[in-house]
């Protein structure tokens, strides 16, 4: 519905209009659309008159004047002219991880390599407990992880290494979480 333009310049705060040509309206005041740059709010359609257009709509739209823009619309598609007004309503959130199932020997290995780590730590067990703080506090850098648990950032950085390896724990825009493998193990039998 909204070129890729249109869609970063709403993105980076360039563009608050859009002017469209439809047989009908194909957008509705107050919905979202969940772009690749991220969720764009509808704000108002109107039908307007091309011919009332302003430079000042056409700035607002990524234009350099009036004239451009009716050009524009007269080269796309028949129909009534309608005027958008958009906002950028932030990153589109991440959909949740589709559910892994653990079959009785991934989760055995799983729980071999974990028992590994674990054994040839100082410091003792120390891979549940990780898991468990990703699971509850997802998006955490190792810096926030090391703090919760009284451990050096490199430390907490090699740990979180580890359990990605494993499939455990993926990055995430903010920090880490668990992926949909490591739900499924936390989940699973213990």
């Amino acid at each position: 519905m909204l070129s890729n333009r249109i869609l970063r310049g709403v993105a980076a705060g360039e563009i608050t209009l859009a002017f469209q040509r439809w047989p009908s309206p194909l957008a509705r005041a107050g919905s979202r659309l969940h772009t690749a740059v991220g969720v764009i709010g509808v704000d108002e359609v109107a039908e307007v008159d091309p011919a009332r257009i302003t430079d000042a709509d056409a700035h607002r739209a990524g234009f350099a004047s009036a004239a451009g823009l009716r050009s524009s619309l007269d080269k796309h598609g028949r129909g009534a002219v309608y005027r958008l007004a958009l906002s950028y309503a932030g990153p589109a959130p991440e959909p949740p991880p589709e559910p892994v199932e653990l079959r009785p020997r991934e989760r055995a290995e799983i729980d071999r390599r974990l028992a590994r780590l674990d054994v040839s730590s100082p410091r003792g067990p120390w891979t549940k407990a990780v898991l468990e703080v990703l699971r509850q506090r997802p998006g955490l850098r190792p810096t926030e992880l090391a703090a919760g648990l009284g451990r050096p950032a490199s430390r907490c950085k090699s740990d979180v290494w580890q359990l990605r390896e494993l499939g455990l724990v993926e990055p995430q825009e903010s920090g880490f979480r668990l992926s949909s493998r490591g739900q499924s193990y936390l989940d699973g039998p213990a």
